[in-house]
């Protein structure tokens, strides 16, 4: 997990807005496996160890559905420590039937996907040993193709599933976006990260650290893709993490001078991206 930590910057939780409290609440508990961290009215910070929170969710008023075509969120991924906490979950919702949209093998990791009730796509993964990637170059050599769910669910050893494990962290955040022009000057010229890999002319994934991505961005949606409504279901901001306060400085300082608006109120950092996904820094 140390590509999750100190000195590397990374993506630590998502904030979302949902259109029915208890429903969502009631799925990211028992099919997502999360702990309630802290819970005031329609709002519920999650957690994987009891003390350190991954997802909010939030119902706010007058919340509308997610809408479609839209920049913003594509998936958050929850990465599990180990390839047999992976068949774990597998065996779960294969127990609980609850329907999957996909499961693959990208070479540097075994992911599957699904969506929260809101349509908020969320991936879980656990990463191959990192000295089992390949690079060409500067970039990282990922594919997606069928995973081997037998071999996965083998690894479980029939040990039972109870909820996402301890070391469960926020692995990356995957968004749609409206270009890539802006869009890559404003993550690595200034918030600091590095292209690890060019999809096909319409992704774009970018690290710290030699990871094979903590964020992951592409126009899926289509060029010019609007930003989402104040009160559309989906994400409100997500939280990226700076190794100290003076690295943080200076990403804000990179990104005032490429234009991009930094609010600083009682020691929180809010930008946002040329799409206008909201991000929080911290430290």
């Amino acid at each position: 997990m140390k590509f999750h930590e100190k000195p590397n910057t990374f993506v630590s939780q998502v904030h979302l807005k949902v259109k029915d409290f208890e429903l969502s609440l009631a799925f990211y508990q028992k099919v997502i496996g999360f702990k309630v961290l802290e819970q005031t009215g329609k709002k519920a910070v999650l957690t994987a160890d009891g003390r350190t929170p991954l997802v909010t969710i939030e119902q706010p008023d007058h919340v509308v559905e997610k809408e479609p075509r839209r920049a913003g969120l594509y998936h958050y991924a929850l990465l599990l420590p180990t390839r047999a906490d992976l068949g774990k979950v597998i065996r779960h919702l294969i127990e609980t039937r609850y329907p999957l949209q996909g499961a693959s093998d990208h070479l540097v990791s075994e992911a599957l996907y699904l969506a929260d009730p809101d349509g908020n796509g969320i991936e879980i993964y656990a990463d191959r040993p990192a000295s089992t990637w390949k690079w060409n170059g500067d970039e990282v050599v990922m594919t997606t193709e069928a995973m081997d769910a037998e071999s996965v669910l083998a690894e479980a050893k029939g040990e039972r599933w109870e909820g996402l494990p301890e070391g469960t962290v926020m692995g990356h955040i995957h968004l749609h976006v409206s270009e890539f022009e802006k869009t890559e000057e404003f993550y690595c010229k200034g918030l600091g990260f590095e292209i690890v890999c060019r999809y096909g002319g319409q992704a774009l994934f970018i690290s710290t650290g030699g990871y094979h991505h903590h964020i992951g961005l592409n126009t899926w949606n289509g060029v010019g893709a609007p930003a989402p409504s104040e009160n559309s279901a989906g994400l409100r901001f997500f939280t990226v993490v700076f190794p100290n306060s003076n690295a943080r400085e200076q990403a804000v300082e990179r990104l005032k001078t490429l234009g991009a608006a930094v609010t600083g109120e009682n020691g929180v950092y809010m930008t946002k991206d040329p799409s206008g996904t909201a991000i929080e820094l911290s430290i």
